[in-house]
């Protein structure tokens, strides 16, 4: 049987099982101790809301679709028509070629070529790992042409702890700053989260909260990583970025408060190729050069 995210790459090690789609490198599913710790879909469909799927040549979205890079102005397909958007990147519905593969372990790869709006070739792979710490999720791009390539990546998983609606979790956000957004989801500008309700850095129960908010200035452990987590009764699912991963998107579900809390490790916030509040985390890519960022997802107890 074919699906519609193609072959289905499943990897297992000690508790810990993923399964991996070839269309868009998506994340379809991820237990623990056999419950879930993401909030995925069935294999007989194709992600919605964006649920695992891979962001690159860009996270989140570009005005308009249209950016000036190395002199040039480069106009993008709309792919969000109804705010006048390019959404998420190139990635997310086109197969990525199988790499390398063993039991705990798949790496996938894709090559963008030129097309209108990117101008030129970017070869990227993801590698999943899994095992009694978790999802581990490492990512590499690199610039395989002539001329310099403007970057960003991010990732777009959603975490549960076997809520029914989000309401009833505690989320936690290690967070200073958040980013404030127009009617088009778009920056306008950054601001502090002391004293206002993005500040989430003490963790409280969502109740009836409704984000869907690029959040930055992350605190990191000794070794320099950030956590966000939600956690419900016994049960605590948190997702980890590295040094590479300065941004971090909350999306509660809009209307659907059952669709879990997405959590969104990102390289640089909304409309990083244009000037303005996140335009100093786009990543210039040289020819020949490579970049990479790591993440991860696992639980512990609450």
């Amino acid at each position: 049987m074919i699906y519609p995210t193609g072959e289905q790459y499943e990897i297992s090690a000690d508790g810990c099982t993923a399964v991996v789609t070839e269309v868009g490198a998506t994340l379809r599913s991820l237990t623990m101790g056999g419950h879930d710790i993401l909030h995925g879909f069935v294999v007989e469909t194709s992600p919605t809301g964006g649920r695992g799927q891979q962001l690159l040549p860009w996270p989140n979205r570009i005005r308009d679709g249209r950016y000036v890079f190395d002199g040039v102005t480069q106009q993008l397909p709309l792919s969000e028509p109804a705010r006048h958007n390019a959404s998420h990147g190139l990635g997310r519905n086109v197969p990525w070629v199988l790499f390398d593969r063993h039991p705990d372990q798949v790496t996938l790869r894709l090559r963008i070529y030129t097309q209108p709006g990117w101008p030129g070739i970017l070869e990227a792979r993801i590698t999943y790992t899994v095992g009694a710490d978790g999802l581990t999720v490492d990512v590499t791009a690199t610039n395989l042409g002539s001329s310099p390539l403007p970057y960003g990546y991010g990732a777009h998983p959603y975490l549960t702890v076997g809520e029914k609606v989000v309401d009833d979790v505690t989320l936690t956000i290690p967070a200073a700053s958040y980013l404030a957004v127009d009617d088009r989801l778009l920056p306008t500008e950054l601001l502090p989260v002391e004293k206002t309700s993005f500040d989430w850095r003490t963790g409280r129960r969502m109740a009836d909260a409704s984000l869907d908010t690029a959040f930055t200035h992350l605190s990191r452990d000794a070794g320099g990583r950030w956590e966000v987590s939600v956690a419900l009764a016994d049960r605590c699912t948190y997702l980890w970025g590295d040094g590479g991963t300065n941004w971090v998107q909350v999306f509660s579900g809009g209307p659907y408060r059952d669709w879990s809390v997405a959590v969104e490790p990102m390289t640089c916030g909304p409309n990083a190729f244009n000037e303005g509040p996140t335009h100093a985390d786009l990543i210039v890519l040289q020819p020949g050069a490579t970049t990479s960022c790591s993440w991860g997802i696992c639980e512990r107890p609450a």
